[in-house]
């Protein structure tokens, strides 16, 4: 038997010239044979690229939350600014005139003076502070100069080295920096891009086993098939062709759907971030994948659906041929 097999394989001969477009129409017949093979068994198909789908969208949809987040605390980081409380000593003509010299600062852009009645009334615009004000029998606040860095002021050291300066003029009484705590949600950030990075690969690891899985119950439904395309002479790459398309297929369609389902939900999230924006007088249209991000999606989900399929072959394939 083993003789006849090799015989039939040395019968075969294909001119050199014909061999890239015999190798071209192999691979045509083994992708569309495994596409149609997926399509006749609708639901079983739906289920595996479903479960695919919904691996690789939990993270895509994390990275896209976490690119949001980012974009927000860059916005507020842009924003930072430093509040000089002066003396209370200090009247508003010797305010002024800090504040002139301030704004000749090669480091500030810009600067506001905030008089103690202007401080007051912001203050009692906000609820169930009016009433407590209006028992005062003096203005308790001082001058505020808020300070506005410049763009090239804005690591943590640089705005630290900028706070001890001006906080050592004789007039201040204490600085406060303003977004220590974007600093801290920053590094939360951070964490959670790590952890959306493990849930990733933890993820991208179930879908292997499960186009693994899939193919190797496939291998086990066409044992018949495979035996008998040894009998004719078949090679070992011609029969694992159509397996390893079959888990390209499972991977491509998976990412897509993936792909769909995170457009949804930014799609449905969309109003209501932007309704809560515009209570903060703001907008914010959020961030989609991107075209990177997107084209890992896919590109990822297929090598994963090749590679699932490539270890499932190489495991399964051999004890399912004839002996």
């Amino acid at each position: 038997m083993h003789q006849r097999r090799r015989s039939a394989r040395r019968r075969v001969r294909v001119h050199p010239l014909r061999l890239p477009a015999t190798w071209l129409s192999h691979h045509l017949q083994a992708a569309l044979g495994s596409l149609g093979h997926l399509l006749r068994n609708p639901f079983a198909t739906g289920m595996t690229v479903a479960v695919i789908a919904i691996a690789l969208a939990l993270p895509a949809g994390l990275y896209v939350l976490t690119r949001n987040l980012n974009l927000l605390s860059e916005s507020w980081d842009q924003t930072a600014a430093i509040s000089l409380f002066l003396t209370m000593d200090t009247d508003a003509e010797q305010a002024q005139a800090l504040a002139a010299e301030l704004k000749a600062h090669r480091d500030l852009d810009q600067v506001t003076l905030i008089s103690p009645e202007q401080a007051l009334s912001e203050l009692g615009s906000y609820g169930g502070f009016s009433e407590a004000i209006n028992q005062l029998e003096e203005n308790p606040l001082p001058v505020v100069l808020a300070l506005q860095p410049t763009s090239d002021i804005q690591t943590p050291e640089a705005l630290e080295r900028l706070v001890g300066e001006v906080e050592a003029l004789p007039q201040v009484r204490f600085a406060r920096l303003d977004i220590q705590w974007i600093r801290r949600f920053q590094a939360i950030l951070r964490l959670a891009q790590r952890g959306v990075m493990l849930l990733g690969g933890a993820l991208a690891l179930a879908v292997l086993l499960v186009i693994g899985n899939t193919i190797r119950l496939e291998i086990e439904n066409r044992r018949s098939e495979i035996e008998i395309m040894e009998l004719v002479g078949a090679t070992p790459g011609f029969i694992r062709r159509p397996f390893l398309y079959t888990g390209g297929w499972y991977g491509l369609f998976g990412g897509i759907s993936a792909w769909v389902l995170v457009i949804l939900v930014l799609t449905l999230v969309q109003e209501p971030v932007s309704r809560l924006a515009a209570l903060y007088h703001t907008q914010f249209p959020l961030a989609g994948l991107g075209a990177t991000a997107s084209l890992t999606i896919l590109g990822g989900s297929l090598g994963l659906g090749l590679l699932g399929s490539w270890a499932s072959v190489g495991r399964h394939l051999i004890a399912a041929q004839p002996r």
